[in-house]
């Protein structure tokens, strides 16, 4: 991690983004180091729910015996399970058996769906969480995540189109929250002209999110030429000005929003 180029995001976050909150940023490595690593646990919880501390501040290293849904086993890489009857799950259910997420409206567009998602598996023992802020000359982020509200979400929307003559410079694939930010992101480092993907859409994820915000996750090498791009795109004009003036209102910049913090668990 360059440190030039780390305080220069921070200066000009917190001058064209005035108290949003900070994005956290995750690497996959065999080794920790002295990162606190998340116990294993045989109780179910919603892997979002976990990062509300890296939010706060926390660095974090997940294994596979600490991510307990299946669907963050699958979307980090620690698995290539689905659960059984995943298509049945996703959809419609099976009456007296299984309660479906009505996501999509039947079995076999499930099965469609899932044979565009590639296999995807862990390129290290652990996946490690850190705030921006928090990160260190050693570490090699590979996704910067942002939580944030419409009005900065318009903001680095509009950034992520700065040097691009496409009308997609972002994309919002339907998936969990978990992939959204981990595993769709990650996909698009393959890729010559990386994506942002905007996420958290996920309806049994939104518990675990204030409810004015959603995600917008960029892989790397696209989010260190937005911070690049920042001092001569929109964000020095007096349109964005005047979004920029409420953008402190409200919001925590150590973590969500104060209007809803009560909802980040």
């Amino acid at each position: 991690m360059d440190m030039t180029f780390k305080q220069m995001f921070l200066d000009r976050w917190n001058h064209f983004f005035p108290g949003v909150e900070l994005p956290i940023c995750f690497y996959y490595t065999d080794d920790a180091g002295l990162v606190d690593k998340a116990p294993p646990t045989s109780e179910w919880r919603c892997f979002i729910a976990d990062l509300a501390k890296v939010r706060k501040g926390k660095p974090v290293a997940f294994g596979a015996e600490a991510v307990t849904c299946s669907g963050g086993q699958r979307y980090l890489g620690f698995s290539q399970e689905l659960r059984p009857d995943f298509e049945y799950f996703l959809s419609c259910g099976i009456e007296g058996r299984l309660e479906g997420e009505r996501y999509k409206k039947t079995p076999e567009l499930v099965n469609e769906f899932m044979k565009r998602v590639p296999p995807f598996e862990a390129p290290g023992k652990f996946i490690v969480f850190k705030r921006f802020d928090v990160l260190e000359k050693t570490d090699e982020p590979q996704v910067t995540i942002f939580f944030v509200s419409p009005d900065a979400m318009a903001g680095l929307f509009t950034l992520a189109g700065f040097d691009s003559a496409a009308s997609e410079a972002v994309a919002a694939p339907f998936g969990s929250g978990c992939s959204s930010i981990v595993f769709l992101p990650y996909c698009q480092l393959q890729e010559s002209q990386p994506k942002p993907i905007i996420g958290m859409f996920d309806i049994s994820a939104r518990p675990y999110v204030a409810s004015d915000i959603l995600t917008f996750a960029a892989p790397w090498p696209k989010f260190v030429s937005m911070v690049h791009d920042m001092e001569e795109s929109f964000l020095i004009t007096a349109s964005w000005d005047k979004v920029r003036k409420r953008l402190g209102e409200g919001n925590d910049p150590q973590g969500g929003s104060r209007s809803d913090e009560n909802s980040i668990l």
